[in-house]
């Protein structure tokens, strides 16, 4: 709890501050932990939260890194939200970093995975406007 669960929590409150870098400190107590299904019941949610806090700061790298773990993962991850959402995380990533071919194909990979989806859902908006912008 300590080590893995407040540290995610108490980050995600910084991101929602718009203190990415904080965040991303916060989250270090929960690194030797994160890949595992110790807390959130495998949802990996410390690197998602992290991969979120990176693209706020425009570190692309650092962002599609985190992401990937949850990619490299997607037995422990199963069927929570955040398996679905690190497409999304790592197409805007590669996105931040110029790299518009592996872009354009994870947002492939999150709009054929989300293709029975309530068009209102605004993460699914958001993620074919960007893609479009990348046509």
């Amino acid at each position: 709890m300590q080590s893995v669960v407040l540290p995610t929590v108490q980050a995600q409150i910084e991101l929602s501050r718009n203190n990415p870098q904080r965040s991303v400190e916060l989250l270090q107590a929960a690194a030797p932990y994160e890949l595992t299904d110790i807390s959130f019941r495998g949802c990996l949610y410390p690197p998602y939260v992290r991969g979120e806090a990176y693209l706020a700061l425009k570190q692309g790298a650092a962002a599609a890194a985190e992401f990937q773990k949850i990619l490299d993962h997607r037995g422990l991850v199963r069927a929570c939200e955040t398996a679905v959402l690190a497409h999304l995380g790592i197409a805007r990533a590669y996105a931040l970093q110029g790299d518009t071919v592996k872009a354009r194909a994870a947002y492939q990979d999150f709009l054929t995975l989300w293709k029975d989806a309530d068009l209102d859902i605004p993460v699914y908006r958001a993620a074919k406007a960007e893609y479009a912008k990348l046509q």
